[in-house]
């Protein structure tokens, strides 16, 4: 999109892609949310904020910090957003959500960025806009990133859409079931698969493993279960302390997906708790970590009832950080 722009009619709405000037006549559809998706990624890539319809009262948040249009991406991105895109259009609440990569500067070099975006539209502006930007370092990562996974985009058949309110509650779920230590809290496919800022982190047919932490004597933990389920019921995540700032905020029907952006706090301070291995075997496990939290996105891909794909990023920032929106 870079320094063009085009114009389409979408039912009863006119958007000017690719710049600033966006005339609605009415709601904004799925297709005028990626237009305008398009074109604010199109305008960060250029540094150039008329480009993109951005209301003079924004509000931007960039890794839970309050920010300006003009800085954070805007100043660091290095080239377009890549053919990696996900978008979570919701019509129905004027939002859309998007996962990307685009190329950044940081430290004198280029790395790739996995990025998650949320923007709410009014009357064809864009009066909120939310980033959390995570350097893909490893090529594992990097290679897994060059496009979507198709399962987590096709489009659901008409006939077999769930409803927005199914959607969104099936994905607030996955919260749920984390928060108490309980795969079967939420309905997770036997294909269920999360990738997270590049790596699997679980799904079928994946091996046990003992993660990468390890306890205050310095002990690696018993390998625990990789699948969905099991993972999450192994209590592999009892160490975090409460998930906050939890928002559902973008639900498509027309692929089945949901996106959500949530806060993770992590203490460290909480003692040994019961890990479940995945022989069955309980022990008493502490991890040695210092105290985090991690902010999150995540996109559910939920058809017949089930979570079958979650593509996910999270950033390391201090323990006890504001969310950006306080």
């Amino acid at each position: 999109m870079s320094g063009r722009c085009s114009t389409a009619v979408v039912m009863t709405v006119l958007v000017t892609a690719g710049c600033a000037d966006v005339e609605t006549a009415g709601p904004c559809d799925r297709t005028c949310l990626i237009d305008i998706a398009d074109s604010y990624l199109g305008a960060i890539a250029d540094h150039d904020l008329k480009e993109a319809p951005l209301s003079d009262e924004i509000v931007f948040v960039e890794n839970v910090t309050a920010t300006k249009p003009g800085e954070g991406l805007w100043a660091s991105a290095a080239g377009q957003a890549t053919g990696f895109r996900i978008y979570v259009p919701d019509p129905a609440e004027g939002t859309i959500g998007l996962i990307t990569v685009i190329d950044r500067r940081t430290d004198d070099r280029v790395v790739p960025a996995q990025v998650a975006v949320r923007l709410k539209i009014e009357n064809g502006r864009i009066i909120e806009a939310e980033h959390l930007i995570a350097d893909v370092e490893s090529e594992e990562a990097r290679a897994r990133l060059q496009a979507p996974r198709p399962q987590l985009t096709a489009v659901v058949p008409e006939g077999e859409r769930a409803p927005r309110a199914e959607i969104a509650a099936i994905s607030a779920s996955y919260y749920d079931a984390l928060d108490a230590n309980d795969g079967t809290l939420a309905p997770f496919a036997s294909d269920c698969e999360r990738q997270e800022n590049g790596m699997i982190t679980a799904g079928p047919g994946l091996a046990p493993e003992p993660f990468a932490s390890v306890d205050i004597n310095g002990r690696s933990p018993p390998p625990v279960a990789r699948d969905c389920v099991g993972q999450m019921s192994s209590r592999r995540f009892a160490y975090i302390d409460s998930i906050d700032n939890r928002r559902i905020f973008a639900v498509d029907p027309v692929q089945g997906l949901a996106m959500g952006l949530s806060h993770f706090r992590q203490s460290m301070v909480s003692g040994p708790h019961l890990l479940i291995a995945a022989d069955g075997s309980r022990v008493l496990w502490e991890e040695k970590r210092d105290p985090y939290d991690l902010p999150a996105a995540h996109i559910f891909k939920i058809t017949g009832g089930e979570i079958h794909q979650v593509e996910a990023l999270g950033i390391f920032v201090p323990y006890d950080s504001s969310t950006g929106w306080e």
